[in-house]
């Protein structure tokens, strides 16, 4: 391995395969090795026998759930947003040539027990049962004056420098209750966290505007949408495009070790007794642990089930957002099903994920009330997996890493770690201007 690199990336866990891919579209030299025989790293996708072998310990599932290779269960399930960035990055890179997009039907909000669709226009508030008469009418303006707000044009303004003002400050000239500014910020705005009520108005507005933009974009019942046969072709489909540019995949390297020179620089990657150079190294955080510190952990429940998430308007692939505050949390927890429409299960088997931040030693228990809202469930495995962010100086010892996936069932937090890895790594922001109707979802079957 005499030729140097650009990049080593190592592990084709999704934010190194896209991160890979744009460097690759840039025509940088990049080999992407992984230590495991497959693709995907932590976010790989798993058929029926690979699911019962890693959480029951054997390779026997019950014949009832069908044949094992038509399950493709996603172990970070993400839906993503048809406007948002990651689907830019997707056209970017030609990629979309080797995926097929298929609309979400439904996206809920958890409010005082029940599950309710989640309102994002001026005519669905009006429609919504989660708001009273009163409420409905404060919540359209609201709808409204987001919609009609243009950067360039002051009149949309309103008189509101949403740089200045806080999100706070433009909720409370619209009057909006607490139960409304709970759905509007985690599950249209998909915040984290209460903080953004602080923050500058303008991202909130941005944040609820493509939401309702990529609503409009498929006419569907949801913004979402997700690949065929699930996320586990993502990397896959990067591996292909890395291919074209020339780039070199090598899977099955169990021992590669970053290798650094006196100062501390990564200088390369060496595997099986030898070494190949690069300027740069990009990987999770399993392969470089003493560059990252853990900062939390995830527990998700993962379920086959033969039927849709109740009262989701017998959707077959749907996302429900619980917020904190209904349940008395300090996060969030995140509902996720998708089936055999999207070819991740075999006909007529649901996969639901229940998802959190643990904030207790006791899964069972504190997933319990977004478990409760699934119905009967033919099987249920158990998880939790800590998470890692990079501590490290990149600019010092060359070292780009990634932060372990959280708990959302939605790519907002996944891609911004994505571009601000590539603004490292390259040193220039990411140009996403594309036609977005390069990427359609695939028509009903």
């Amino acid at each position: 391995m005499d030729e140097e690199y650009d990049v080593i990336v190592l592990g084709t866990g999704l934010k190194e395969c896209i991160i890979s891919g744009l460097l690759s579209v840039d025509r940088l030299k990049v080999l992407h090795m992984d230590r495991n025989d497959y693709y995907g790293g932590a976010s790989t996708s798993l058929n029926l026998n690979q699911l019962w072998k890693r959480f029951r310990g054997d390779d026997k599932p019950p014949e009832s759930l069908g044949a094992s290779k038509e399950y493709n269960v996603d172990m970070i399930p993400k839906f993503m947003m048809a406007n948002e960035v990651l689907v830019r990055i997707l056209i970017h890179t030609d990629v979309t040539k080797y995926l097929n997009f298929k609309a979400v039907d439904g996206s809920y909000v958890y409010n005082k027990g029940k599950i309710y669709k989640v309102p994002a226009t001026d005519v669905e508030a009006l429609k919504s049962p989660l708001m009273g008469l009163f409420e409905k009418r404060r919540a359209r303006k609201f709808f409204i004056y987001v919609q009609d707000y243009e950067d360039d044009d002051p009149k949309s303004h309103e008189g509101l420098d949403l740089n200045k003002i806080t999100a706070r400050d433009l909720i409370s000239k619209y009057g909006l209750e607490d139960d409304t500014i709970d759905f509007i910020g985690h599950a249209l705005a998909l915040y984290l966290d209460d903080g953004y009520l602080d923050q500058p108005a303008y991202d909130f507005v941005k944040r609820i505007r493509l939401y309702a933009d990529s609503l409009a974009r498929f006419q569907g019942g949801s913004p979402y949408i997700y690949p065929l046969y699930g996320l586990g072709e993502l990397p896959q489909a990067f591996a292909r495009l890395s291919a074209v540019y020339g780039g070199t995949y090598m899977l099955s390297k169990p021992d590669c070790k970053v290798v650094f020179d006196d100062a501390g620089k990564a200088i390369g990657v060496s595997s099986e007794g030898e070494t190949a150079k690069c300027k740069k190294v990009v990987c999770d955080p399993s392969y470089l642990p003493d560059k990252a510190h853990k900062v939390g952990r995830v527990t998700r429940a993962i379920c086959i089930m033969s039927h849709p998430i109740p009262d989701t308007n017998e959707s077959h692939s749907a996302q429900v957002i619980l917020p904190q505050k209904q349940l008395g949390r300090k996060s969030d927890m995140y509902l996720f099903c998708c089936s055999y429409t999207h070819n991740v299960a075999a006909k007529g088997k649901y996969i639901a994920f229940v998802t959190t931040e643990a904030e207790t030693d006791n899964p069972e228990i504190e997933l319990k009330p977004g478990v409760d809202l699934l119905g009967p469930v033919d099987e249920i495995f158990y998880d939790s997996y800590d998470r890692y962010e990079p501590t490290n100086d990149s600019a010092a010892d060359s070292c780009f890493i990634s932060s372990s996936y959280d708990a959302t069932t939605h790519f907002e937090s996944t891609v911004k770690d994505v571009i601000a890895m590539y603004k490292k790594i390259t040193g220039k922001e990411l140009d996403l201007t594309v036609d977005l109707n390069a990427a359609s979802a695939a028509p009903e079957q």
